[in-house]
């Protein structure tokens, strides 16, 4: 079975599990959260056991390199990078909300990958600029970052969600918003997950400048992926200080969040629309 074969099925498990964390949230039966989790875990260790295969195969074809390299490699390491995450919080705070939330992200870069036209799956040897050990500790730390941001994303539209129903008397004893994760937790999960995201893309900056200087000789050149990469950072150094300093919890912190993510993906796909160093062809 081909690593392409593998990740057509890993996308049809992610949306099964999401589906199975639909049924759960909104039945209330703990059997449909089993073979939500169930499903994920499937679908991830399908998704490791296929990035492994095409890792692989590259070195068979004797140019061997992480596969990171295109538009539709990163796609893959991000949804994978997504599933990691959401894994190890669903773990940590056993509840199975927030996959309803979390996982779709991951089905839909998937889906992305496979359906867009013109989408590049070949392996292909690199360019020589792109020949370095740097080029597998920038992207990975920039894409936890990106994951992390997508979990913190996640918990802002179930705060904001959960809040909007105890806010209405008629729901304030629904059974489906009082098995979900307290107030209190998800914004301590919104906090948490964006300072994570803020610490893997400020590395995720610090090693792409060093890697421009060794294979350009600049550190910083304000492109646009460049440039959008350091205002993600900052929305989310904002979050961060508007938290820690002035307080700032509930609404205001779930409504950065939400702005914060849409800073990610423009960065991440917005600026292939751009003449840039970075964009994916």
């Amino acid at each position: 079975m081909t690593h392409t074969l593998i990740l057509s099925y890993v996308t049809f498990i992610y949306f099964i599990a999401f589906v199975f964390y639909l049924f759960k949230m909104i039945l209330q039966k703990d059997a449909w959260g089993r073979l939500a989790s169930l499903a994920t875990w499937l679908g991830f260790l399908a998704h490791t056991l296929a990035f492994i295969l095409r890792w692989k195969a590259s070195h068979d074809m004797g140019f061997g390199h992480a596969p990171l390299t295109n538009l539709y490699e990163s796609l893959i390491f991000f949804a994978w990078s997504i599933a990691f995450l959401y894994l190890a919080v669903e773990w940590r705070i056993k509840n199975k909300s927030l996959g309803v939330f979390v996982v779709p992200v991951a089905f839909l870069l998937m889906a992305y990958a496979s359906i867009a036209p013109g989408m590049n799956t070949r392996i292909e040897p690199l360019i020589p600029a792109l020949q370095s050990n740097w080029l597998t500790t920038h992207v990975l730390t920039c894409f936890m970052g990106y994951a992390a941001f997508t979990v913190a994303f996640g918990c802002a539209l179930l705060y904001l969600w959960k809040d909007k129903k105890e806010r209405s008397a008629r729901e304030e004893k629904s059974a489906v918003t009082q098995k979900l994760p307290s107030l209190t937790v998800l914004d301590a999960l919104i906090y948490q997950s964006a300072a994570l995201g803020f610490v893997f893309l400020a590395i995720g900056i610090i090693t792409g400048s060093v890697w421009a200087h060794y294979a350009w000789g600049s550190y910083w050149s304000w492109d646009p992926k460049e440039t959008w990469s350091l205002i993600t950072w900052l929305v989310y150094a904002i979050l961060l200080h508007a938290r820690y300093v002035r307080g700032w919890r509930g609404r205001r912190l779930a409504v950065l969040a939400i702005v914060g993510f849409a800073c990610v993906l423009f960065t991440y796909l917005g600026v292939n629309f751009l003449p840039s160093l970075h964009s994916y062809t």
